[in-house]
């Protein structure tokens, strides 16, 4: 599969998204709500109503589902994922660690993934048969011998149901919990895929907060999987674990205890 044509289409939405998002960063951008209460602004509407402008002109046979405008089907086999503000909550705060996020799917699976953070100028690419960059050079995961020198990432505990969060605290317990990271959403999987972190554990995320996560974490050297150590696909549950050394995959699982 020849993604490069892909590669190049996906960079140019990520571009034209951050020229979309940068105006609104810190201007005091009106919050609504959504009916899910979470908040969206005119910066996420924007930006996506940019990025599904150029697909209808480039690839009008594929899908497309973003965040802000559902689902369109389209007459291929492949379809382009967005999440056009992944990290809104940060993007309000003035905090830049939110992220544009870009997959293509391909029968269901992730094939291109693209972090794009257009205050820093940051952007992960990671796409299948190929090294993830990071602004064009390769990077890569780092090993974690031990599951307790590992540095663990989460958004935040709100986001897990009280369950969920037994299962987070049990692995939490388990790493070095003096350097756990809070917040930072998409951000953390392009930190992980450059060998800063070394576990990121989420539940609850929609396919559009992790289809482009895939291609990058797995380009670097990680893996990404649901809590069960299954493979991600388009009918995953959010259950969500990325990894910087495969080898830990199984000590982190366990720790998680959720085998049902």
């Amino acid at each position: 599969m020849k993604l490069d044509n892909d590669i190049a289409l996906a960079l140019r939405l990520a571009d034209a998204a951050g020229e979309a998002i940068r105006p609104h960063f810190r201007s005091g951008v009106g919050v609504e709500r959504k009916g899910d209460a979470s908040p969206v602004t005119v910066a996420d509407r924007a930006a996506e109503e940019a990025i599904r402008r150029i697909l209808k002109a480039e690839v009008p046979r594929d899908g497309v589902i973003g965040e802000e405008f559902g689902s369109e089907e389209g007459s291929s086999n492949r379809t382009w994922v967005l999440d056009p503000i992944d990290g809104t909550v940060s993007f309000i705060a003035g905090r830049p660690i939110f992220g544009t996020l870009i997959a293509l799917l391909v029968d269901g699976w992730p094939v291109l993934g693209v972090i794009d953070q257009p205050i820093l100028g940051e952007r992960w690419v990671g796409a299948s048969g190929f090294a993830t960059t990071f602004n064009g050079k390769e990077v890569r995961t780092r090993a974690c011998r031990e599951l307790s020198d590992a540095m663990l990432a989460t958004t935040g505990p709100h986001y897990f149901d009280d369950h969920q969060g037994e299962h987070f605290m049990a692995l939490a317990a388990k790493t070095d919990h003096k350097r756990m990271v809070m917040g930072g959403d998409c951000y953390n999987y392009g930190l992980l895929a450059s060998g800063h972190l070394d576990v990121v554990c989420e539940a609850g995320l929609k396919l559009h907060d992790w289809a482009a996560l895939v291609p990058i974490v797995e380009g670097a050297g990680g893996t990404m999987c649901d809590w069960n150590g299954e493979p991600l696909h388009a009918q995953s549950d959010g259950h969500i674990l990325a990894l910087g050394d495969p080898a830990r995959l199984e000590d982190v699982v366990d720790a998680l205890d959720c085998h049902h």
